[in-house]
Parts: structure tokens; C-alpha cells; sequence
């Protein structure tokens, strides 16, 4: 009978120590997983952010022009221009008109008259702003 009972426990401790075991291989297991998911993310947004380096490059070369001038005397010479942006008074009327749109529609009772009105208000005093800023721009 004492036989049978060292028995008992000695296979206790035995199947004790095996779900240790494989708890700790589920911890394992989990921890890789979450860690290969973290590595498949990454993998993502690298790809993105290389696309998105591409798109950026291509638009840098698109925006730059090449002008062959013939000359008289039989040489070319080749420049490069830089394809220009909104001007300061473009930007301006546009934010002005945004601006004073959502303005015009919060103050007034009438939303859509109010939103028309700030709005070309707004763009006409953004559109002024922008031509000061380009002038001092010129002057510089």
C-alpha cells in the first residue's frame, strides 16, 4: 500500500511539472505570434513609406523642366526651371474662402446665405492679403 501511495505522488509531481511545461510553450507560442504580427506590420508601413519616397521623387522630377535653347552661333544650352507653385493670392483667396464660409455659417441664422457671403468676403480679403505677402516677396 505505501508503494502504491509513492506512486500516486511521484506521478502528481510528474504530470505537475508537464503543464507547467505546456503553459509555458502557450506563453512561448503566444509571444512569437504576437511578435510576427508585429513584424508583418512593420513590413507594411515600410512598403508604404518606400512607395510613398517614390511618389515623392517622381514629383520632384515631374515638377522640374528641362528648356533646350538653340542658339545662333550653333550651341545648345539646357536649363532647368521649376515648375511654380499657388501664388500667395491663390492660397489666400482659397483659405479666406474656407475660413470665412464656416464663419458666415456659424454666426449667421440663415446658414447657406451666411456661408456665401463669408465666404466670398473671406476670399476677397484673403486674395488681398496674398497679393501684399507676393509683392514684398518681389521686392526682396
Amino acid at each position: 500500500m505505501k508503494s502504491l501511495y509513492i506512486l500516486l505522488a511521484a506521478l502528481s509531481i510528474v504530470s505537475c511539472q508537464n503543464q507547467g511545461n505546456m503553459a509555458m510553450k502557450k506563453e512561448k507560442q503566444a509571444s512569437i505570434d504576437s511578435m510576427k504580427i508585429e513584424i508583418a506590420k512593420q513590413k507594411a508601413i515600410d512598403s508604404m513609406k518606400t512607395e510613398m519616397a517614390k511618389i515623392t521623387e517622381e514629383k520632384q522630377i515631374e515638377s522640374q523642366k528641362v528648356v533646350v535653347v538653340h542658339q545662333t552661333d550653333g550651341t545648345a544650352t539646357t536649363t532647368t526651371t521649376k515648375k511654380k507653385g499657388w501664388s500667395s493670392t491663390a492660397k489666400g483667396a482659397v483659405i479666406g474662402a474656407g475660413v470665412g464660409a464656416a464663419t458666415g455659417a456659424i454666426i449667421s441664422k440663415k446658414k447657406g446665405e451666411g456661408a456665401i457671403i463669408g465666404g466670398l468676403a473671406g476670399a476677397g480679403v484673403g486674395a488681398g492679403t496674398g497679393a501684399i505677402i507676393d509683392s514684398s516677396k518681389k521686392k526682396e
